[in-house]
């Protein structure tokens, strides 16, 4: 391949073939684009906790954690896999990532474990949320396939959420 052609097709568009309208594909691979930065900013986050989880529950926080972050992770693959079969281009950056990010980050030299486990129950519920709202631009634009794999993201950010609640309880006291 010679200079000439190699350039000309680094400048040309992507043409996925897809039975989406344009409209559709703009709308939903903007809303997975978003949710996309979310799942790689709460799964940095929850990293970050992983590796700085202290204290009596240790191990079992930092498995729970460990796991919850894999989870994350594996969908970051799946969802940008998604944007692309539809004919939309995703995330290409970190700082992408960051402009579209809804998660917050925590910087903080110490956080205490359950101040961890509130702080990502709390991402994870919002996650669910906002996957909610990509859910319903997919019924909008008839996208049946990507709706299939959100309601899917759903049910494991409610799991990942209901696992940070009863993680964080405070122990039973017995007889009462």
């Amino acid at each position: 391949m010679n200079a000439k052609v190699s350039a000309a097709g680094r400048k040309s568009p992507l043409r996925t073939p897809t039975g989406l309208r344009s409209e559709a594909t703009r709308d939903i691979s903007g809303a997975l684009s978003a949710l996309l930065a979310d799942f790689f900013a709460l799964y940095l986050k929850t990293k970050n906790f992983h590796w700085h989880v202290s204290g009596p529950h240790f191990r079992d926080y930092h498995l729970l954690l460990d796991e919850q972050g894999d989870q994350l992770f594996a969908t970051t693959d799946v969802i940008a896999e998604r944007v692309r079969k539809i004919g939309g281009t995703t995330l290409r950056s970190i700082g992408h990532i960051a402009r579209l990010q809804r998660v917050s980050d925590n910087d903080a030299e110490y956080v205490t474990p359950l101040d961890m486990l509130a702080e990502l129950r709390e991402h994870n519920a919002r996650l669910a949320e906002r996957m909610r709202e990509t859910h319903s631009v997919c019924d909008e634009h008839g996208d049946v396939a990507t709706a299939s794999f959100v309601e899917i993201w759903i049910d494991e950010a409610e799991r990942r959420t209901w696992f940070l609640f009863e993680a964080s309880r405070p122990g039973e006291t017995p007889g009462r």
